[in-house]
């Protein structure tokens, strides 16, 4: 057992931090024993590391971003979707058969990731099996948890990044025999959206996940242009989440679909039913024209949500920007209907950390039983004196970078700086 102390901040639930000044936080085998204002007399022979005067908060989850666009964040922001990705997107995801290129880039993904405090990461990487196992096995050795997807696609994309269902489901097969049963990097199910996988890829994505019980992630009403696509290329479905639905890659197991822009009405109500999980991407659907994400209605319909940073639709890897932009965003929607109130600090906060959490298990809390996954943050470069300990969590998360980041843990482990 170890006990750390620190000031511990956390969001139990949506409305509210659990603040504990000068606490102290004890971890066991990996997973939160307790908080406590002081030390209780069972635990006086404990182990303490004192943080003195820093912040202790959970650590990031980035729900949603792709690992080999990361080379390409912050270039053809002045593009819409389709484009953007056949101009850049498709060009330099080709690139990745080349496992050398791949092990550059990554590398230096898997370690920015680390410098940000993102813990646990559900990543796109390509249609490549043998980059992708590359990926997962540097999340491994990194110590940092991750769901990892060898994307699916064979239409509507250049030919270097077709596949046949049968290779798609070959190339699955072997990254599940490897990595099905680990605990810290696993694989998730993922074609890449309806207009890239015919309907015998995406009956064979749905069979994959429910034979293996395996996590699926998609894209899902990202971009008007995408959903009337959608609509022509699945005629019969309802709605874009209809279609996922129809090949068992909506809920049927834990699911997670990025953006969301645009559901509504039966849709939304397909969401909450079968607890399909919205991962929130605010840079990438304003530099992708793509509108402002219904994040209110969520929260409101009991709808799963989290934060993604969607590199390189995103032009940010770290989620406490994409908390920044979240509440931003939250309040242009304010302004247009006022029936949709803002984001506060503690839900953009409990998005980020326990909501996303829930995907991985009991993650993203300091109550006792969850995994200890936490960053320390030393904010006195931010001039914090006589600021509530409150203020000075929102002043790193406006103000702050990963320089204030000096500690970080990942299921009760602490994680150092992975090698590139």
């Amino acid at each position: 057992m170890q006990i750390y102390k620190a000031h511990v901040l956390f969001t139990p639930d949506r409305t509210r931090f659990e603040v504990i000044e000068n606490g102290y936080l004890a971890v066991d085998e990996g997973k939160v024993v307790g908080v406590y204002n002081s030390l209780p007399a069972s635990l006086q022979d404990v182990p303490v590391r004192d943080f003195g005067d820093k912040l202790l908060i959970p650590a990031m989850n980035d729900m949603h971003v792709h690992a080999p666009q990361y080379r390409n964040q912050g270039i053809a922001m002045d593009l819409e979707l389709l484009p953007w990705l056949e101009n850049y997107t498709f060009p330099e995801e080709s690139k990745f058969s080349d496992t050398a290129y791949a092990e550059r880039m990554y590398r230096r993904f898997v370690r920015d990731l680390w410098r940000f405090g993102t813990m646990r990461t559900v990543a796109f990487a390509t249609v490549h099996k043998d980059s992708t196992r590359l990926l997962m096995q540097l999340f491994k050795e990194a110590g940092m948890s991750a769901r990892v997807g060898k994307v699916d696609m064979n239409r509507n994309c250049p030919e270097a990044l077709q596949e046949s269902v049968e290779d798609a489901i070959r190339d699955n097969e072997a990254l599940v025999a490897e990595f099905g049963e680990d605990e810290l990097v696993r694989p998730i199910i993922t074609p890449r959206f309806i207009p890239t996988c015919t309907p015998e890829l995406l009956q064979a994505c749905g069979n994959l996940a429910r034979k293996y019980k395996l996590p699926v992630q998609s894209h899902l009403s990202e971009n008007r242009n995408e959903i009337a696509w959608v609509q022509e290329l699945e005629p019969e479905s309802r709605n874009y989440g209809d279609a996922y639905d129809r090949y068992g890659l909506f809920g049927d197991t834990p699911t997670i679909m990025a953006h969301c822009v645009w559901t509504a009405g039966e849709e939304l109500e397909l969401m909450r039913k079968n607890q399909v999980m919205v991962a929130h991407c605010p840079t990438s659907n304003l530099n992708l024209t793509s509108g402002m994400s219904p994040v209110r209605v969520f929260l409101n319909e009991g709808v799963p949500i989290g934060l993604g940073s969607d590199i390189s639709g995103g032009h940010d890897l770290s989620i406490f920007r994409m908390m920044v932009y979240a509440v931003q965003v939250s309040k242009m929607r304010y302004c247009q209907d006022k029936s949709l109130a803002f984001l506060t600090l503690p839900e953009i906060f409990w998005i980020a950390t326990k909501s996303a959490g829930t995907f991985f298990g009991k993650v993203g809390s300091f109550e006792p039983g969850y995994e200890f996954d936490a960053l320390v943050i030393d904010d006195k470069e931010l001039n914090h004196d006589n600021y509530s300990l409150l203020h000075r969590l929102e002043r790193f998360i406006y103000l702050g970078d990963d320089r204030h980041i000096v500690h970080r843990f990942c299921r009760g482990k602490e994680i150092h700086e992975p090698k590139v």
